[in-house]
Parts: C-alpha cells; sequence; structure tokens
C-alpha cells in the first residue's frame, strides 16, 4: 500500500434514494465519518445549505476530521446542449470558486449526456467544448476539474469507443475520475482503458457489479479491486484519494451501514 493513498466517500449513495431521504449535509458527514473515511466527494444537490458557503462547511469538515475531496456537479443538460453551455459555465465557475477553498479539492464535471434527438457527432462536440472552456476556468484559479463518465440511460460515456471519441477532443488539462462501476458495465477491457488513459487519471470511483452488471457491494462483484488500485495509484496525476461510492440494494435498504462495510472491505485490502 501507498502511504499517501486515502480512501473518501461519494455522497449519491445517499443521493440516489431521492425522497426516501430526509437528512441533511451534516447527516451526510456524520455517517462517513462514522464509518471510518478520511474524507468526502459531495455533490450539488446535497451541499444544501452549505451551498456558497465553503468556510463553514469547512469548520464542519474540520470537527469531523474529513477533507474535501471533490465537489460534483451534474445539469439538466446533459452538457450536450449548446444553449445551456454558458449558464453550465458558470454553475462551473460557482464550483471552483467552493472547491477553491479547500486546499487540493477538484471539480468533477458528471458525464455528457443526451438530452434531446439530434446528431451524436454533435453533441460530443458541445460536451468536448464545454469540458475544455470548464477546465481553462480551474486552471485559471488553481483548481483541477475531471470528467467523470457514467453508464446510465443515454449517456454518450458507455464503452471504450465513446471514451475514445471525447478524450480525443479533450485538451490535456482535463482530468478524469474513472469509476469501475460504470465502467464494468460498458467495458471488457476496463483494465486495458485505465493504462491506455491513465495519464488523465486524477483520483478513483470504486464500485461493483456482478456479471450481469448489476451493482454489487465493493467485493462481492466481479471489480479486480486490487488491480486497478495498482494502475491507478501509478498514474502521473493520481492524487491520492480512492473514493468508495454504493449504489446496491443494500445501500438503498441503509446506506450507512453499506459504506461502512465498503470501509471495512478496503480495510482488508489494507487500505
Amino acid at each position: 500500500m501507498q502511504r499517501d493513498v486515502r480512501v473518501g466517500c461519494q455522497t449519491f449513495t445517499w443521493e440516489m434514494l431521492g425522497n426516501a431521504w430526509r437528512g441533511g449535509p451534516d447527516d451526510l458527514l456524520d455517517a462517513i465519518a462514522a464509518g471510518g473515511y478520511a474524507g468526502i466527494e459531495i455533490t450539488d444537490t446535497m451541499i444544501g445549505h452549505y451551498a456558497g458557503r465553503p468556510s463553514a462547511f469547512g469548520e464542519a469538515l474540520a470537527t469531523r476530521g474529513l477533507d474535501l475531496v471533490a465537489f460534483a456537479i451534474g445539469s439538466d443538460s446533459g452538457f450536450t446542449e449548446p444553449s445551456m453551455v454558458e449558464a453550465d459555465l458558470e454553475d462551473v465557475a460557482r464550483a471552483i470558486t467552493f472547491a477553491g477553498a479547500f486546499p487540493g479539492a477538484l471539480v468533477s464535471i458528471g458525464s455528457a449526456t443526451v438530452m434531446s434527438p439530434g446528431d451524436r457527432a454533435a453533441k460530443f462536440a458541445t460536451a468536448a467544448d464545454f469540458y475544455n472552456r470548464a477546465a481553462a476556468l480551474g486552471q485559471a484559479a488553481g483548481v483541477g476539474v475531471a470528467v467523470h463518465p457514467s453508464s446510465h440511460h443515454n449517456t454518450l460515456l458507455f464503452d471504450r469507443a465513446d471514451y475514445d471519441r471525447l478524450f480525443a477532443l479533450l485538451d490535456d488539462s482535463v482530468g478524469w475520475v474513472p469509476d469501475t462501476g460504470h465502467m464494468l458495465r460498458g467495458h471488457p477491457d476496463m483494465l486495458d482503458t485505465l493504462g491506455h488513459y491513465q495519464a488523465r487519471i486524477r483520483y478513483l470511483h470504486l464500485k461493483d457489479v456482478d456479471a450481469s452488471g448489476k451493482w454489487a457491494m465493493l467485493g462481492a462483484g466481479v471489480c479486480d479491486t486490487p488491480h486497478v488500485i495498482d494502475i491507478v495509484t501509478a498514474a502521473p496525476h493520481f492524487n491520492g484519494w480512492l473514493v468508495l461510492e454504493e449504489e446496491s440494494d443494500e445501500a438503498a435498504s441503509d446506506a450507512a451501514v453499506a459504506v461502512r462495510r465498503n470501509r471495512e472491505t478496503m480495510r482488508g485490502l489494507g487500505y
């Protein structure tokens, strides 16, 4: 194990519960700290009353011994609608300002997604232009910006060919947050893809799926987690964070218990 590797938790495990989740950001921080994590990646949806208040959020993190790994944002545009690019960039600028208050924190931007009919190549071009401009805003502020692809319905970034197509259009400054669960649902050659685009990796989302692509608890599916970690931790721009995110039925039943179990799984691997 590398000494500088730290384990964080992503808040989508609670966000996916929708109206069934009645808590707020402080409840998330409490559960993640109690689960034994060192850091948190929080989304714009779950930031709650800390939105626009990085100092207050920093105090809340410090009292629980947590660091901010990244501030993650999405958009109803799927980042593929030309008419919404400027508004999306304004959201990115706000996220950069927030993340910039936390040394080393990144802004993670969600997967390009098809939201309306139209030429697929044009949607790739719009998304790439957006990501490149977002990364330029980050560079100017000293904040890294990275893309987090997914495997959900209508994503532009499902299989290796999609990754190849988008990454060919992106500036070197645009980072990547690979997600093992999403990749396994579209990449029979996941390890090869991770190695091929290793230089883009900033940090990692660790999830697991079974052979059919259904979400599974970490270690209960087909992900070769030790091999993935070897590739990611050797990436030249890896920042030291392995972020666990759980979307399985177990998490839907009790998110706090599920993320605690995942942390125990990582300890069993030496992290």
